[in-house]
């Protein structure tokens, strides 16, 4: 039964009972009237006492119904505040519901503008390179537009960003410095009848600018972009697609998809075999870059033989004392130190060393650079005499001597002598003046990494006082910024 019909009901059955209550009360006071006026009546005089108990009780009960009639009347006006509050709970709930609607769409909308407006800047960055395209057609076009506006050699940025056409993009496997060669591209000299395009020239620039700055959502889509143009305009097989393929796989070598980079370097390496031939400069430098992604893969013994083939083919063209051919030396002994082979080490970077010194001078930064890899080959072989021989020679020429004509390891040697028997501390002998300065024309990092590194020898030789006048010598005598280079990037690599 609902309730609102329970409610009137009762409110029905006390007016009826009031009604009949007061019906009541009026006979008792009737009778009680009268069994007044006849007092003389023993009889009446009996009933009196009872008439007006009765008529109390009627009383009393017709205050309760009256009672009961208001609190009846205050459930009713309860119930319907409860409907109307009940009523307005599900207006809230259903405006709740609409709202919730309105916000998922409004986010959807969003969702799509977001979408639209990235979707919308690569367009406006495609057209820019469009436009800037234009622009360099427009100006190569004109009279002398087409050589380098440079002034000197037609030679692209020196950057680890090549084209792949005559670069040697090198690197081997443990990311050393001291042990990786780098050599500018030249992307605008015929080499074997392949010249690379200018349009390629400046797509490559852009793409080092975005790469650069970590902007790969354009640099990619522009490299796709590019790549497909070219397969559909000069076909699968042609040099130029092999140099997009090549820019492309840099790109995702930044990235760290070092697997998809040797996908599409394999590609450009098939392509500039069936284009080019099978020892063209071209078909070195991309041989060189795949040995490059299998070394930073640990993948040493699949990047030897190609580092081996890049080797024989640059030998064959530009003669086996030409100082790239040093170069690829110093990244194949790399490769092999990495699998343990320190008989071909030592081989390769001697033979690298003798061609840098006879082709470049013995003061050539490359000299330096190759004695320090040698070096670390030895001190992996724990040939600690050999390795300390070859730092004091990079540091011999790399050092003016002091007033007494001794180099800064005769110093630090000369107080290592001084100190006490094992002690890790220099605190016996007099300390001499560190006056000793750098050799014109010497470079900064590769003798504060030579430094470094013989600093660490003396350590794991014991000589600790030796060790710690080498590293004051470092502090001291380089700047700053040099320092934080030198700490953090580490040189070759070495004592890790």
């Amino acid at each position: 039964m609902p309730p609102g019909l329970l409610h009137e009901e009762i409110l029905t059955g006390v007016q009826a009972v009031k009604q009949s209550l007061a019906s009541l009360k009026l006979d008792q006071q009737e009778k009680l009237r009268q069994a007044a006026e006849a007092d003389h009546h023993q009889q009446q005089q009996q009933q009196s006492p009872c008439l007006r108990q009765a008529l109390e009780r009627i009383e009393q009960g017709l205050d309760e119904a009256e009672i009961l009639a208001a609190l009846a009347q205050y459930l009713q006006y309860s119930e319907s505040e409860k409907q109307k509050l009940k009523s307005q709970v599900r207006r809230l709930m259903e405006e709740n519901c609409w709202l919730r609607e309105e916000l998922a769409e409004t986010q959807k909308r969003v969702q799509l503008s977001e979408e639209a407006r990235v979707q919308l800047e690569e367009e406006k960055q495609q057209l820019q390179f469009m436009q800037e395209m234009r622009k360099f057609d427009a100006e190569q076009a004109q009279p002398g537009g087409g050589a380098d506006r440079s002034g000197g050699s037609p030679a692209a940025t020196p950057t680890s960003y090549s084209l792949g056409a005559a670069v040697d993009e090198s690197a081997a496997g443990n990311g050393s410095g001291g042990g990786m060669t780098h050599t500018a591209s030249i992307p605008s000299m015929a080499l074997g009848g392949y010249e690379i395009p200018a349009r390629l020239r400046t797509l490559h620039t852009l793409v080092i600018q975005y790469a650069g700055e970590g902007r790969y959502e354009v640099a990619v889509p522009l490299c796709r972009q590019a790549l497909d143009d070219l397969q559909r305009t000069s076909g699968r097989d042609h040099p130029d697609v092999a140099t997009m393929l090549n820019i492309l796989a840099l790109v995702h070598r930044d990235q760290g998809k070092l697997r998809e980079a040797a996908n599409l370097l394999n590609e450009a390496l098939e392509i500039r075999e069936r284009t080019l031939g099978m020892e063209h400069p071209a078909v070195a430098a991309t041989l060189n870059n795949l040995a490059v992604l299998y070394g930073k893969r640990n993948k040493y013994a699949e990047a030897e033989p190609l580092c081996k083939r890049a080797l024989v083919i640059r030998e064959k063209i530009l003669g086996s004392d030409h100082p790239d051919v040093a170069k690829q030396l110093n990244n194949l002994a790399l490769l092999c130190q990495n699998q343990g082979k320190y008989g071909e080490v030592e081989s390769y970077y001697r033979r690298a060393l003798e061609i840098y010194e006879t082709k470049l001078g013995e003061g050539d930064v490359n000299v330096a650079k190759t004695k320090n890899n040698l070096a670390s080959a030895f001190v992996k072989q724990g040939k600690y005499d050999s390795a300390a021989q070859l730092y004091k020679d990079v540091l011999t020429r790399a050092y003016l001597p002091d007033e007494n004509g001794r180099t800064i390891w005769q110093l630090a040697e000369e107080r290592e002598s001084g100190a006490p028997v094992g002690a890790k501390r220099s605190g016996g002998g007099a300390r001499q003046p560190l006056d000793c300065s750098l050799a014109p024309g010497a470079d900064a990092q590769t003798v504060a990494t030579t430094v470094r590194n013989m600093a660490a020898l003396y350590r794991r030789q014991g000589r600790y006082a030796a060790a710690e006048t080498m590293e004051e010598f470092l502090y001291r005598g380089l700047q700053h910024s040099q320092q934080q280079l030198l700490w953090t990037s580490g040189g070759s690599g070495m004592f890790k």
